[in-house]
């Protein structure tokens, strides 16, 4: 790790040993779940579209870390990470990208259709921005409940290109409802950069109109964005109003799949240069090294801990694609008519 850049954490004394176990934790398990899809995609056991979370972990597990089981949280197209902080089942996530039946969506649904309504994570969609309304929808529910919950929409930059973020910002803006906005602003909307999309690359401040209080922060700093959140989350808990959060980060593999090479041609179009900068940036790596020289952790803990979550993600593997597939005359089940 001596080639990691180093990032600048808030102090450290404020937090029990605990806390940042959990968020190292949380981080770990969903890297070695991302990257083990890699080759089950590649050589063909998986099949539905997959858009790995490589590189962003620090976003989810910081948001979620803020949560409670009461909070609703939404997701996107790439949410495994957001499902699995939010305290989703690692073997219902993983079979559901198999397509089986034992899958949280019964396999119906393949990697970008999460749900673990148990733990507040009320589902993710494809399509962008799709989930922004129904985030709006489950605020509005707790705040009519008056049960002092919150509800977090996550998208990434390509969503406010949607007219529906606007909307959505308005309505909460005027009512003052407990909603979090949490903007994974990854510079990528699929392949077209932000430069070449936006006037600016910051998104925070198109919701400045609507009176939604905003914060800006590293997304690869895992403290700053849970401090960023716990401050948002407070704020809504107040009856304040929303909160935009942008989070700056990247995804350290192809917007869907391992490294966008589909069938021979290369459609990633970022700057080599660009990516080798943002992997000094590991949110992992870096909050690894972190932990180990103002001596919180020792190496050995966290290589013991990182070995448990191969070993528990291998098992999951192993029991998924032994599982079943749903059978066809089963299809029609547990869907709307």
């Amino acid at each position: 790790m001596s080639d990691v850049r180093k990032i600048k954490y808030p102090q450290s004394t404020s937090y029990p040993k605990e806390f940042h176990w959990s968020l190292l934790e949380t981080m770990v398990l969903i890297r070695r779940c991302e990257e083990s899809f890699i080759d089950p995609i590649l050589d063909r056991r998986i099949q539905c579209p997959v858009h790995l979370y490589s590189g962003e972990e620090a976003i989810a597990a910081g948001v979620c870390a803020c949560l409670t089981p009461e909070d609703t949280v939404f997701g996107n197209h790439r949410s495994h990470g957001h499902y699995l902080a939010k305290g989703g089942d690692l073997y219902g996530l993983i079979a559901e990208v198999y397509c089986k039946e034992d899958g949280c969506s019964r396999g119906r649904g393949g990697s970008m259709h999460l749900i673990s309504k148990e733990n507040g994570f009320l589902g993710a969609v494809p399509i962008v921005g799709g989930t922004i309304a129904l985030a709006l929808g489950a605020a509005l529910a707790h705040q009519i409940r008056d049960n002092n919950a919150v509800a977090v929409a996550f998208f990434g930059d390509g969503a406010a290109g949607e007219g529906v973020l606007y909307e959505v910002m308005n309505f909460a803006g005027i009512h003052d409802i407990p909603l979090i906005l949490v903007c994974e602003n990854n510079l990528y909307s699929t392949h077209m950069p932000i430069r070449e999309i936006r006037c600016r690359d910051t998104l925070f401040d198109t919701a400045i109109p609507f009176d939604v209080r905003t914060i800006r922060e590293e997304g690869n700093n895992v403290l700053k964005v849970y401090e960023a959140t716990r401050t948002a989350v407070a704020h809504c808990r107040e009856k304040k109003g929303p909160v935009f959060l942008e989070f700056s980060t990247y995804r350290q593999r192809g917007h869907v799949g391992p490294n966008d090479n589909i069938q021979g041609s290369q459609t990633d179009i970022r700057p080599p240069e660009e990516i080798r900068e943002w992997l000094t940036r590991d949110p992992i790596a870096n909050y690894k090294k972190f932990l180990i020289t103002e001596e919180i952790f020792r190496t050995e803990e966290i290589d013991e801990m990182d070995a448990m979550i191969i070993d528990r993600v291998k098992q999951a593997h192993k029991k998924a694609e032994q599982a079943n597939r749903p059978a066809p005359e089963d299809l029609p089940k547990y869907v709307f008519k």
